[in-house]
């Protein structure tokens, strides 16, 4: 019995909680509670919501800055105001 959790289980009680009980306290009604083990679900739940909201949130933030830039571009477009051209010049071979 190494542990204090052994001690306990077996029925016997630790020196440093045997010196906090009261003289003359009857030691067969002793109930000793413990503390429940800490439970690491809940921090990696959240976490992983966190994330997974931070990212959703970015991919909708991009979404709409390309559609307004689209829009832009086909405003600017229409009126006038900005033109692009793409050309594609083609190097044919002629005979070898």
């Amino acid at each position: 019995m190494q542990l204090p959790e052994d001690q306990l289980r077996a029925g016997h009680i630790p020196a440093d909680l045997y010196r906090q009980i009261p003289p003359g306290t009857d030691l067969r009604r002793v109930v000793i509670v413990q503390e429940a083990p800490r439970s690491y679900r809940g921090p990696i739940v959240l976490t992983l919501v966190v994330v997974t909201g931070s990212v959703a949130v970015l991919l909708v933030i991009a979404f709409v800055v390309q559609a307004i830039a689209g829009a832009a571009v086909a405003v600017l477009s229409a009126t006038g105001g900005l033109s692009y051209a793409i050309n594609r010049t083609s190097k044919t071979r002629k005979g070898i």
